[in-house]
């Protein structure tokens, strides 16, 4: 029973637009009304009403190690003793600032904003005022915050000038947007060959994981990479999903390629609020105070946030963190690809490392319109079947699973039991 849930819902409707404070969490995709949290532990999350959900959403991502990791809430607590908040340098950012550079290969220097979303919009004004360029080129699917020059889809043809994808982004704004299919390498070297010398940056998740969860074809970044050297573009890589969940050095570890700029957060902030941009030592100066272009923000390098966050990439380093998240993964693959051959139903199943997604829908996934070809319906059931089991996905076909250290095998063989009746 969610009593207690449907109460609380219907007092959110009459303060909060929606009832909610992002909009996915409304369960408007799936049906049915939001649950809220009164807290977690673990691999666990447990609702107002006492229901107990191993959770597979994580924070959207930021609870690799779990929810109330002992570790990070003391590292917290010990930080708030001190002062939540100077407005002026403190130790931590350097600490953190530090270690990103020694795990992350291609970044040299990093500024510390709030938001995943900041980050990208930072690090799109960086690359057109470092190169004087105005367009960028981003991916159908792949999501980089809601700033007004990312909120944008394609048009009819590859060159059309994007429209809006949200009402109160002007058209202004949207011109100096280019989209492409991510995977579709032909159109990809058109869109160089035509507008290349006017594009300021390429920006991508290397691993979409904002449309479900989307892999890139063999080839297809490293002719990414290539164009942007070639056209002076600085590819951009928006790692705020994988960074550090996927590798020390993110998915640009895994894929072997080199980014000129990267955008984090979720994991480096330990569960609290939390972005950064980093990359070319050169590139990077061009910030204020150094350089022209412009950035601030009253919390950035938020002392609170530098703690938990360098508490859990320490228990990450320390405890063979990557490898147990992959050993965790490739059992919750097997055991569902089981699952679905027995239920006789043969759905896309994609996953790399501790990320994962099952498309309710047949054949492969390698961009959005494949993605959008699922059974949304079927989906939902599926969905409200786990949760009614105790097993929470995010409540949309278009978002990605997570696992953290706190799943045991125990949570994974209930999981799995759960899929089977869901499927069935």
């Amino acid at each position: 029973m969610n009593i207690r849930s449907h109460e609380l819902f219907q007092e959110a409707l009459r303060y909060i637009p929606g009832g909610v404070n992002s909009p996915v969490r409304a369960f408007r995709a799936v049906g049915g009304e939001p649950f809220f949290a009164q807290r977690a532990e673990g691999s666990r999350v447990f609702d107002v009403d006492e229901n107990s959900y191993i959770d597979y959403v994580c924070t959207w991502g930021p609870s690799i190690a779990g929810h109330a990791v002992p570790e990070v809430v003391e590292a917290v607590i010990n930080r708030a003793r001190l002062g939540t908040s100077f407005g002026i340098p403190n130790p931590l950012e350097i600490d953190l600032a530090r270690k990103i550079c020694e795990w992350v290969p291609s970044v040299e220097k990093v500024r510390m904003c709030s938001s995943g979303t900041e980050a990208t919009m930072t690090c799109i004004r960086l690359a057109r005022g470092f190169t004087g360029r105005d367009k960028i080129l981003k991916f159908e699917g792949c999501y980089h915050g809601h700033s007004d020059s990312l909120l944008v889809k394609a048009g009819s043809g590859a060159l059309t000038l994007g429209q809006p994808d949200s009402a109160g982004v002007p058209q202004s704004f949207a011109q100096h947007t280019m989209t492409l299919p991510f995977n579709n390498l032909d159109l990809l070297q058109k869109v160089f060959q035509e507008a290349g010398k006017l594009l300021a940056a390429v920006i991508v998740e290397p691993i979409p994981a904002n449309a479900g969860l989307i892999l890139p074809q063999p080839g297809f970044l490293e002719r990414l990479r290539e164009l942007c050297t070639e056209y002076g573009a600085l590819l951009i890589f928006d790692e705020v999903m994988t960074g550090f969940r996927l590798a020390k050095g993110g998915a640009q570890e895994i894929l072997g390629i080199c980014p000129d700029l990267s955008a984090f957060g979720k994991v480096i902030g330990g569960g609290l609020p939390v972005g950064a941009l980093g990359g070319k030592r050169e590139i990077m100066d061009w910030l204020a105070p150094l350089g022209p272009v412009y950035h601030a923000g009253t919390l950035s390098g938020n002392p609170l946030a530098m703690a938990a966050g360098l508490a859990q990439l320490n228990l990450l380093e320390k405890n063979n963190g990557f490898g147990r998240l992959e050993n965790s993964g490739a059992m919750l693959e097997d055991g569902l690809r089981k699952v679905l051959q027995r239920s006789g139903k043969n759905y896309c199943l994609n996953r790399i490392g501790s990320m994962f997604c099952l498309f309710a829908k047949e054949g492969e996934v390698w961009n959005l319109d494949e993605a959008k070809e699922s059974d949304l319906p079927a989906f939902a059931k599926i969905f409200h079947s786990l949760l009614n089991d105790g097993i929470y996905l995010a409540p949309s076909q278009f978002e990605t699973g997570f696992l953290s250290l706190a799943h045991s095998e125990e949570d994974i063989e209930e999981t799995l039991r759960a899929f089977h009746k869901a499927l069935i």
